[in-house]
């Protein structure tokens, strides 16, 4: 898929990968929707590439709908919708209270449920579309330290994969970016229980964002973001036992070095 002129919505756009992807997309002549909860930060964003800005709380369905329609409204059928916003806080089942798993599921997992609800009828209608979604390699391998977000990135990896296996024949391209470390306000929120050892090669949200363009442009599934990532899921379905001891052992040094997270 071409960029030029086309409808884009990126979720979270006021800051990290969404921000940088704002950018590029925008240099590649398309029509950018820069959302988020912090409209101040998105509106700035807005005006230097010459994209609109809508405020959403990509949790609630309703301002979902609201952003689609507005959208539509302003610049016409959505092309691509990016659901890119997330959050990391928690840790592990003992700890965690259970309002922080259903806030981290809401806006990890049903914001992507309820975006492709509002713009897949339509896309389906015209028979094209792109679904762009941003998960992590917590949802392919796991995140020590904290359970709520390799649970709720996993559930979205499932997710993605259902889409494109269901609607790829329908015209519906869909892609899932699976970042490493990148360096975002995320990655520094003393709220993210996280070992950095274990992120690989940490990547700028720009080298992130060119991947992202290079990957909807080749309308792939995967969007890897180091290509030690392939080889850490090849170890993975290669010979699982043998990878959960090796993530145990990370495991036990991340106690025991607490300086490590």
């Amino acid at each position: 898929m071409e960029l030029d002129n086309k409808v884009c919505v990126i979720t979270g756009g006021a800051s990290g990968i969404g921000a940088a992807t704002c950018r590029a997309f925008a240099a590649k002549g398309a029509r950018v929707v820069v959302t988020d909860i912090n409209i101040d930060g998105a509106r700035q964003l807005a005006e230097e590439i010459g994209g609109l800005a809508i405020a959403c709380d990509v949790s609630v369905e309703a301002e979902i709908n609201n952003l689609v329609t507005e959208t539509e409204n302003q610049l016409g059928p959505i092309d691509l919708f990016f659901s890119n916003a997330a959050v990391a806080t928690g840790g592990n089942p003992l700890e965690t209270p259970i309002d922080v798993w259903q806030d981290q599921w809401n806006i990890n997992v049903m914001s992507h449920v309820y975006a492709v609800r509002a713009v897949l009828p339509g896309m389906l209608e015209r028979g094209q579309g792109y679904l762009l979604h941003t998960a992590s390699m917590a949802g392919i391998l796991t995140s020590q330290g904290n359970m709520t977000y390799a649970t709720t990135k996993h559930a979205v990896v499932g997710l993605v994969e259902w889409l494109s296996i269901t609607y790829h024949d329908k015209g519906i391209r869909v892609s899932l970016l699976a970042p490493l470390g990148v360096r975002t306000p995320m990655l520094g929120d003393p709220g993210m229980s996280i070992n950095v050892s274990a992120l690989g090669p940490v990547k700028e949200p720009e080298e992130v964002a060119e991947m992202v363009v290079s990957g909807v442009q080749s309308e792939s599934f995967l969007i890897l973001t180091d290509p030690i990532a392939q080889t850490w899921m090849e170890r993975k379905t290669n010979d699982p036992e043998r990878w959960l001891t090796g993530m145990r052992r990370l495991q036990a040094k991340m106690e025991s070095e607490p300086d490590a997270e």
